[in-house]
């Protein structure tokens, strides 16, 4: 059977941490892998504070928030797509209790009109020390 898809790897967003293109995609839709706030080339993930063993000390979930935002419209656009073409998005948090608030105002200022469905979850954990990321369908 033949690949119809298309791998897609931004040069703008942070490098996966994983063997997995950015997106993928197929006929009409776009396809994002996990997105999360770290900013490319450095491990550097803005809003939060690591101890010398790695471990989270500290995190602020807006300046998370602002940040995974910006590499999924990175990806979207480098992928031939926009923010506005956003259909669906799967959030992921890590702290539902504490962070969902503030998610929630944030989303409502990216999306202040059409927004995408969407679904939050809490997780117990994501693979590096984030508190937020993303997992998005969108159009061309």
């Amino acid at each position: 059977m033949e690949d119809v898809s298309q791998s897609i790897h931004s040069q703008k967003a942070p490098e996966p941490v994983g063997l997995y293109p950015h997106a993928r995609k197929v006929g009409d839709l776009l396809f994002l892998s996990g997105v999360g706030p770290r900013e490319r080339n450095t491990k550097k993930i803005p809003g939060v504070n690591l101890d010398e063993n790695g471990n989270i000390i500290s995190y602020n979930i807006e300046e998370q928030c602002h940040s995974v935002f910006k590499n999924v419209r990175m990806i979207l656009e480098d992928a031939g797509s926009s923010w506005e073409k956003l259909v669906d998005v799967t959030v992921f948090l890590t702290n539902m209790k504490d962070d969902f608030p503030i998610y929630n105002r944030l989303w409502a200022e990216y999306f202040g009109t059409n927004p995408p469905c969407r679904t939050t979850l809490e997780i117990n954990c994501l693979p590096t020390p984030i508190a937020i990321e993303l997992k998005c369908i969108a159009t061309l």
